[in-house]
């Protein structure tokens, strides 16, 4: 038999998911953002592959990392902030492939659906990033 978990209405507002157990995401440059396990790798079969609901409060973000492999990204709630300067709203989908370089932070909050099928690196940019918590130019 198959393992199921079930979450009911997962497009209400993340800080009210309270029936999730909400760890914070403890890493060097990480700030405040919060993670909800629904998958994680198994390196005995080994599978790479993480599923996470991941709650950012306002101002906090993840680190500048790299991934090696594609990333997906559904935006459950609220707005995601991009390093490069894009700003992702409830209902944006963003996938991104291998070697793609980010840090995402939220300047008023987000829930985000995230998918990885491989892990990503910790690397330090070599181009300026958006500051958190500032608005992108027009």
């Amino acid at each position: 038999m198959s393992d199921i978990a079930y979450i009911p209405n997962v497009f209400r507002s993340g800080f009210e998911l309270d029936d999730l157990d909400w760890v914070t995401w403890s890493e060097p440059g990480r700030t405040g953002v919060e993670h909800h396990v629904l998958w994680a790798p198994d390196e005995a079969k080994g599978e790479d592959s993480v599923g996470l609901l991941l709650r950012f409060p306002p101002g906090a973000h993840g680190d500048f990392h790299e991934h090696l492999g594609h990333e997906l990204m559904l935006v459950l709630d609220g707005v995601l902030d991009h390093s490069d300067g894009i700003s992702y709203v409830k209902g944006d989908l963003v996938v991104e492939g291998p070697g793609t370089e980010h840090q995402m932070s939220s300047r008023t909050g987000c829930t985000v659906l995230a998918i990885r099928t491989a892990p990503a690196a910790a690397r330090t940019p070599q181009k300026p990033l958006r500051p958190v918590g500032v608005t992108a130019a027009p």
